[in-house]
């Protein structure tokens, strides 16, 4: 009965979702992943490093379990501020002018399970471009905590890239958070490691260069964030900072059970 008294709320979001993405979707590919012969290797390396970042699995979730029957089901967005002025975002995009930021919306869902562990999975489509990005993760809550004590978790999440017919890159991740609720707040702060594993698929490249490029590049990241959970209402909300080779900004709105 509790769920059925939520359900517009719950349909509302999925709707939001929708159309944003069909947002995204409808501005075309004019920013497109479309190398040029001129792409050096530390060019990709270092657009490896901006692409791998914006790609990988952001959290937008506090330490503290979900706990078995807990959902959060939402939508998000993201901002990713990226070198648009650098020689390797020039000579990496169809119309050789990136953007300032990659504006990226998300639907996004974690649903707790026994044993202080929770599961969670993301879709992304990044406007203005063919790409999207499928994610998911596992979150294990090493101390729940409580009143007096903080949560703690170890995080672990993958995102694979689609639709960049010129680059195929995944991201590997590990993270610990810590996090303390007061009242309806929740601050929470992490760091971690992300592995990101990238190739060229381009005829541009080749022709240049013989072969295609291929990098793995090793990245520290932390991040920041805050959960606003009102409890009279069945609305959260999350704001969170990403810290890595270039600075992400999330807001997240969700669907809370």
């Amino acid at each position: 009965m509790v769920i059925k008294k939520f359900l517009p709320a719950l349909a509302a979001l999925v709707v939001l979702g929708v159309l944003m993405l069909a947002a995204a979707t409808a501005r075309g590919a004019g920013n497109d992943i479309q190398l040029s012969g001129t792409l050096t290797r530390e060019d990709f390396r270092s657009l490896t490093r901006q692409v791998g970042f914006a790609a990988s699995y952001f959290p937008l979730a506090p330490a503290a379990p979900l706990g078995i029957l807990g959902l959060d089901a939402g939508v998000e967005a993201t901002a990713v501020k990226i070198a648009k002025n650098s020689t390797f975002w020039q000579r990496a995009v169809r119309n050789g002018n990136p953007p300032s930021y990659l504006a990226i919306p998300r639907l996004h869902v974690q649903k707790g399970l026994p044993f202080d562990l929770d599961i969670g999975a993301s879709y992304t489509s990044v406007p203005s471009t063919n790409v999207s990005i499928i994610g998911g993760e596992i979150k294990w809550a090493i101390l729940e905590g409580g009143a007096a004590m903080p949560a703690v978790a170890l995080r672990i999440s993958g995102t694979k890239l689609f639709g960049g017919s010129e680059v195929h890159l995944e991201t590997y991740s590990a993270d610990l958070s810590i996090s303390k609720g007061f009242l309806f707040l929740v601050p929470y702060a992490g760091v971690g490691q992300l592995l990101v594993n990238s190739r060229t698929d381009s005829a541009a490249i080749r022709a240049a260069n013989g072969a295609d490029f291929r990098e793995t590049e090793n990245l520290t990241k932390g991040f920041v964030g805050l959960k606003i959970a009102p409890p009279v209402l069945p609305l959260s909300f999350v704001a969170e900072a990403d810290f890595s080779t270039v600075t992400a900004y999330s807001l997240r709105l969700n669907f809370s059970f």
